[in-house]
């Protein structure tokens, strides 16, 4: 049975490995303080980012999930945005990623928020399977300009 838990200070030992298999499956790199900055401010209780870790039968873990509100123009509450979603590939299928998103939706429920959405790479064909069957497709294009 999965279990899936806010994120703490004390699982960074844990997510690291999960956390550098997402950028390296991004094929991205940040730097050493970026990542460390990251952690900080979702395990920071004031903090406005949001993390859970997912753990298997044994306690291992096995999966994140990152999150945020903002306002939103649309709407008179805000939306949440699931900024990042990963599970490791040795125990994809089994429905972690489903309950990880499930996770933030009913966290964007008790907060009272319109929507949860996301973005993910075209070529994601395996999560993209499974978003598919838990969420409906927008139809935008995600246009980015990078400022740095």
């Amino acid at each position: 049975m999965t279990t899936i838990q806010a994120l703490t200070a004390t699982d960074r030992d844990e997510w690291l490995p999960l956390w550098q298999a997402y950028l390296t499956f991004y094929e991205s790199v940040l730097a050493e303080d970026v990542t460390a900055s990251t952690f900080a401010r979702i395990v920071d209780p004031a903090g406005d980012i949001h993390g859970a870790i997912a753990r298997d039968d044994e306690g291992r873990a096995v999966g994140f999930v990152h999150w945020f509100a903002h306002p939103a123009t649309w709407s008179k509450t805000a939306y949440t945005y699931l900024e990042d979603l990963f599970v490791d590939p040795s125990v994809r299928g089994g429905g972690i990623g489903r309950a990880l998103i499930a996770h933030v939706t009913d966290a964007a429920r008790a907060a009272g928020n319109d929507k949860v959405y996301w973005l993910t790479a075209e070529g994601n064909t395996t999560a993209r399977a499974l978003y598919d069957r838990v969420a409906e497709r927008s139809g935008f294009i995600h246009y980015e300009i990078d400022l740095d």
